[in-house]
């Protein structure tokens, strides 16, 4: 019997060796980029955009190509922790490009791309996308370089550096990186960082658009972290805004951009952290968030990952798309109805001009 318990208090007093170590590991290899970081853009091409004319963007969250129809994922009450496997992740990341391809943009805006991890089976997304649309100049931002998670246990989802990718047509001249404000109790090791691109792009004549690519916060449920992090994207845009440039911020907000996606897309589920309306009266003076006919088309832009896509079933909503200014005139957007073929989110389309 002494023998016994001996061994169980082994047992136990390993596993709190085990798990001590590993709490010690998670707190002591944590660390945030600094704030209003320089990055390096990627030209290929020096063009600049033009007033009165037609241009494209689209937004895209690809969810690090581990998101097929079928798939499901354990934060979200699902089973799986990582891609299936890597000729999975490749073929959505093919997908992708073809899609993009499809729709031509002069902008393209992607959050969610990992630059290598355990859950995307280490392809590299980011040069994935810079190789096959070589067409583009392109910046790439680092959203988060996480510890490795343990869990779930019998198949941890693991390490993951990943950010946001902004393409574009014509010349990035210029861009930063800024860091956006966070839970910083536990919950930081499973939202992981998020932040912001700022990305200039000349516009013949004097001033400048403003590219903004951004990914918020999803499972926070301290509202008070997205309240901020839309506030430091808001004064951004306002004070690009009154230098006399063009501002757009496209990305994963995280936030319902009808207001009423629920009844929109039929759904008697109540909302979920994720889907809150996002909250156009707080914009600052001079932006709106465009809808045009998203409401009577009826295609929303993101599926919750609880179970595999089932058309008029599974939980969806409208989440991504755009913020401009008034001095960018929108034409259309759009959500391409891909039927979550290659991620757990659909591309939003913009047509605009510069005023």
């Amino acid at each position: 019997m002494k023998k016994a318990l001996k061994i169980l208090l082994g047992v136990i007093v390993a596993i709190l060796v085990v798990f001590g170590g590993y709490l010690i590991y998670l707190f002591a290899s944590y660390d945030r980029l600094p704030d209003n970081m320089t990055l390096k853009p990627d030209n290929q091409h020096t063009q600049a955009l033009e007033t009165n004319k037609t241009y494209r963007a689209m937004s895209h969250n690809v969810g690090y190509g581990a998101y097929p129809p079928s798939y499901s994922f354990f934060m979200d009450g699902g089973k799986y922790s990582r891609a299936y496997d890597k000729e999975t992740v490749k073929e959505n990341m093919q997908g992708i490009v073809t899609t993009t391809k499809e729709l031509e943009p002069t902008l393209a805006f992607y959050q969610e791309v990992d630059q290598d991890g355990d859950r995307s089976q280490h392809v590299d997304e980011v040069a994935w996308l810079q190789k096959h649309l070589p067409a583009y100049n392109s910046l790439y931002g680092q959203n988060y370089d996480s510890s490795y998670l343990f869990y779930p246990f019998t198949n941890p989802i693991g390490q993951a550096k990943s950010g946001l990718v902004t393409l574009s047509q014509a010349e990035i001249t210029s861009s930063k990186r800024y860091s956006l404000p966070i839970e910083t109790n536990f919950n930081k090791f499973f939202d992981l960082d998020r932040a912001f691109t700022v990305s200039r792009i000349p516009v013949k004549g004097d001033h400048e658009l403003i590219a903004i690519n951004t990914h918020l916060s999803a499972f926070t449920k301290d509202r008070s972290i997205q309240a901020a992090q839309l506030k430091k994207i808001f004064d951004v845009m306002e004070s690009e805004y009154k230098k006399g440039n063009y501002v757009m911020v496209a990305g994963d907000y995280n936030h319902d951009v009808l207001g009423n996606s629920p009844e929109v897309f039929d759904t008697s589920k109540k909302r979920e952290t994720w889907t809150h309306p996002f909250p156009k009266e707080e914009l600052p003076a001079g932006f709106h968030l465009p809808t045009g006919k998203l409401a009577i088309e009826k295609i929303p832009s993101a599926r919750a990952l609880n179970e595999p896509y089932k058309k008029g079933k599974t939980y969806t909503t409208l989440i991504d798309g755009f913020l401009i200014s008034d001095n960018i005139t929108v034409k259309d957007v759009h959500v391409k109805d891909m039927q979550f073929k290659y991620s757990d989110h659909n591309p939003v389309y913009l047509d605009f001009s510069l005023k």
